[in-house]
């Protein structure tokens, strides 16, 4: 990893965490919350776990992952795994970090780790921290009546935000589009195995999962772009009303250049 680390920056290229800083002020802020907010990984969840409320979706869904376990076998299998799914984000979360280009090894690359260490641990804090909050409030019964802290899932949420940052983290490392590409669709499926795993397990309805995975994504997104310095490359989508109708528009970077 570390002969990886050291080959993967370009020349005059920003090292990786080298603009971490503490006070990004209120612009920055603000329009690193509108990004996060806009991304489609935040809106579209939640735009799920809403639908799901439609004709109770929600739960007989959940009896019907419950009584047939299509992907792990039994309740216990699925628990299992979504404890070792969740594992396996925060893994790639610190591969990314290792792998994130900061120039050779040595002192100024310790400490550009460090800083950058510090924005991906205060997002997932604020993240699974948010999750507990939100539980403690709401009390929604678990599916398999075990407690009332089903809404929203902390699994998943622990998993959207560990491999959104290492998404994130790795937009500045060279590679090309296929390869970003299978690498965003195999995180992204990280976070919904851990997802259907609770759900399966019966610990979770999947609208539980789906908010879960936009706070997950939303705190990732956020402190990557408001406290580390780095080219926004999400897709983000936008309406302005028009006389007559309206405007929508799509826009993403590619090759990690808008």
């Amino acid at each position: 990893m570390l002969a990886l680390t050291g080959c993967a920056a370009l020349p005059g290229a920003p090292r990786w965490g080298q603009n971490v800083t503490a006070r990004p002020g209120w612009a920055r802020v603000r329009r690193a919350a509108v990004s996060a907010a806009s991304d489609p990984w935040v809106w579209g969840p939640l735009a799920g776990a809403a639908t799901l409320q439609i004709n109770h979706f929600d739960h007989r869904i959940s009896r019907w992952a419950r009584t047939h376990n299509p992907i792990f076998g039994s309740e216990a299998n699925a628990t299992r795994w979504s404890y070792r799914l969740r594992s396996a984000s925060v893994g790639v979360d610190i591969a990314a970090l290792l792998l994130a280009p900061s120039g050779p090894f040595g002192k100024t690359w310790l400490e550009d780790k460090a800083k950058g260490y510090l924005v991906n641990l205060v997002a997932a804090t604020t993240a699974i921290e948010s999750n507990t909050l939100i539980s403690r409030m709401v009390r929604r019964e678990r599916p398999n009546r075990a407690n009332d802290h089903s809404f929203p899932s902390n699994h998943t949420t622990a998993s959207a935000v560990y491999t959104r940052l290492a998404m994130l983290n790795l937009r500045e490392t060279p590679m090309n589009g296929r390869m970003r590409t299978a690498l965003d669709v195999g995180l992204h499926g990280l976070t919904f195995a851990t997802a259907w795993a609770r759900i399966e397990g019966g610990w979770h309805y999947p609208s539980d999962t789906l908010f879960g995975m936009a706070l997950g994504n939303f705190c990732a997104d956020f402190f990557t772009h408001a406290f580390m310095g780095l080219h926004s490359s999400s897709p983000q989508i936008a309406f302005a009303p028009l006389p007559g109708g309206g405007l929508l528009t799509f826009s993403m970077a590619l090759g990690g250049q808008p």
